[in-house]
């Protein structure tokens, strides 16, 4: 017997969306400090770390977030004999290591973006590399990632749906269970991907009103010119 669609159908849908957000809030801070320091390291003065940055975020981009989620669920079980992962965690570790590998290189973009006489003054006060990137280099690059981070802050939200799959109760899987509970899915699907679009327009609403504040536009391009950005502190 199927039920009708009610009040405790809507909020385990609810639950599922506080879920998504939990696990999307603590994926972007454990990958974005592995993506900083990856970031760092590929644009850092050692050889042997940016082969290794380069060689982790080949790695990572070139596999599915199905596969690392898998990996990490089953994978670190069978690995570590006696250890168990709950759902959430495994969700959780796997969304980290996925942002790691593209916010270090939104982190290398933004770095190299920073105009090259910035280096050479920070060179010329004799400042230590960590000093040059603290004082000089990341304020600036920090401008510059803002637009793209926030893009991929809204790809790892829908991305995160694909965690359903090893049976954590987030936004779609709430979905299919309500779904299969009321015999609805054209309803409750509606009303879960209403969802989907509330987190990532309020994701992209504060995004662009905090490219407002830092002074960040993108020209609009005449014919024959490239697409430059520029920040207030350039106009």
């Amino acid at each position: 017997m199927f039920e009708g669609l009610g009040t405790q159908h809507l909020s385990l849908i609810w639950h599922g969306a506080l879920v998504t957000l939990q696990i999307c809030t603590l994926s972007v801070l454990f990958g974005g400090v592995l993506g900083i320091v990856i970031g760092l390291m590929s644009t850092g003065p050692i050889r042997t770390l940016r082969w290794v940055a380069a060689i982790y975020v080949a790695v990572i981009r070139g596999i599915p977030v199905l596969l690392i989620i898998f990996f990490v669920y089953f994978g670190i079980p069978l690995l570590a004999p006696g250890s168990s992962l709950s759902e959430y965690w495994a969700a959780v570790i796997a969304l980290s290591v996925f942002a790691s590998a593209y916010i270090g290189e939104l982190v290398r973009g933004s770095v190299q973006a920073v105009p090259r006489g910035q280096f050479e003054a920070a060179d010329a006060l004799g400042l230590s590399y960590a000093q040059r990137m603290r004082w000089v280099i990341l304020p600036q690059a920090a401008r510059v990632i803002v637009p793209p981070g926030v893009g991929f802050l809204v790809i790892l939200i829908k991305d995160s749906s694909l965690v359903a799959v090893i049976g954590l109760i987030e936004l779609t899987r709430a979905g299919n269970v309500v779904s299969s509970l009321t015999a609805d899915p054209i309803t409750t699907y509606l009303i879960v991907g209403a969802g989907y679009f509330v987190i990532c327009y309020a994701l992209s609403s504060l995004g662009r009103r905090y490219e407002r504040k830092l002074g960040i536009h993108v020209k609009a391009p005449a014919v024959g010119d490239t697409l430059t950005l520029t920040t207030g502190a350039n106009k």
